[in-house]
């Protein structure tokens, strides 16, 4: 089988990447949240431009899948008009940021991302998958985003900017924290970082200076999970998958005020209690939100498999992580896992404890055989 293509950027709106089904538009919504309005004309674009669905990403960004390379400039046009994107392509590319779902007007994290969102366009130009955590919400909430930059709190509530791969951070204040952080871009700059691709490949070869490691960030606590939340109720979207018709038909239904998306395919819809969600998860500990797959083929050209189908006959099978491949890129989880089937000319590898590009324990497996996984732990 070809090495999969590994691309180095990531779709965006104004620059779409070609796959399977057709060109994946990217939506990033400013401080992860989008209005009633918003949503509900985004889930028409999905139907109007592409297959219907909405990808929710491991950054907690939107995609409309399967747009023609004739409807995509109208489809620009329309996110620009919702005030989804940014009129300045360089600046929409660079606009990595995870926020805390419960940010509040003019709170911390509110006012370092306005900060943020001024800054970007002084930067010097960045590898462009790295990224931006604000972590600095009411709990630690970003932890496992992929993030470069980490703005955080201590034990004290102090703030500090982490280097991704570092395990203390350097202490900081708000209204200097764009000084601090482009002294910290710089340093990755001067150290040969761009060719490393990514903050914490390049603290493994090059030291961070001991000034920048000063303070510990706060320890995680229990993380979100699908049921009511405060002001709102945060729903799951199985392998991040949503249907555009359902979410719209939801948020008529209830009235919401607006959604905000979060990390592990989870959203919180705003002003509006659920119980009854058909199509999400409204329930903590769901398989489906436990396993990894990506779209897998048709809908990818370097995916041979299907993938979907089978880590949902697969989830809750294994107490463990599991993730299905379609190809050794591992789109969905680009990391190990206690179980891993990476997809390989029309068959799948087994991989125990590892990433999908790893040595298979197992190799070729039809999908029919793949009907009791215990034996790989």
């Amino acid at each position: 089988m070809s090495t999969p293509i590994v691309q180095g950027w990531c779709p965006g709106a104004h620059r779409p990447m070609m796959s399977g089904d057709g060109l994946v538009v990217r939506v990033r919504p400013f401080r992860a949240e989008l209005s009633a309005g918003q949503a509900l004309a985004l889930c028409e674009l999905a139907r109007r431009f592409g297959n219907g669905t909405l990808d929710l990403t491991s950054r907690g960004n939107l995609q409309v899948r399967a747009v023609t390379e004739a409807g995509y400039p109208a489809l620009l046009r329309e996110l620009g008009a919702l005030g989804l994107i940014d009129a300045d392509p360089a600046v929409e590319g660079r606009r990595n940021i995870l926020m805390p779902a419960d940010w509040q007007d003019r709170d911390l994290t509110d006012r370092l991302c306005t900060a943020l969102l001024s800054a970007l366009p002084g930067f010097p130009v960045l590898p462009e998958k790295m990224g931006y955590a604000l972590d600095t919400g009411g709990t630690v909430q970003l932890a496992d985003g992929s993030a470069d930059f980490r703005f955080e709190l201590d034990a004290a509530d102090n703030l500090i900017l982490r280097a991704d791969g570092a395990a203390l951070g350097r202490r900081i204040v708000a209204a200097t924290a764009m000084r601090s952080l482009a002294e910290m871009i710089q340093w990755f700059h001067e150290t040969g970082g761009p060719s490393n691709g990514r903050m914490a490949r390049h603290l493994r070869t090059v030291p961070l200076p001991d000034d920048w490691q000063q303070a510990a960030p706060r320890i995680s606590v229990r993380p979100f999970a699908p049921g009511p939340a405060p002001g709102g109720t945060i729903l799951g979207a199985p392998f991040g998958s949503i249907d555009a018709t359902a979410l719209g038909s939801l948020i008529d239904r209830t009235g919401a005020s607006g959604i905000r998306l979060m990390l592990n395919r989870l959203f919180w819809l705003r002003g509006a209690s659920v119980t009854e969600a058909p199509g999400f998860v409204t329930t903590p500990g769901s398989a489906l939100l436990a396993a990894h797959a990506c779209p897998g083929a048709p809908f990818c050209p370097q995916a041979t498999v299907e993938t979907r189908a089978l880590a949902a006959r697969l989830a809750g099978t294994v107490p463990v992580a599991l993730h299905v491949s379609g190809c050794a890129k591992g789109c969905a989880l680009p990391r190990a896992a206690a179980v891993t089937l990476t997809g390989r000319n029309g068959r799948f590898d087994l991989i125990r404890d590892g990433a999908p590009w790893d040595t298979p324990t197992a190799r070729a497996l039809h999908p029919d055989q793949i009907t009791d996984l215990t034996e790989a732990l």
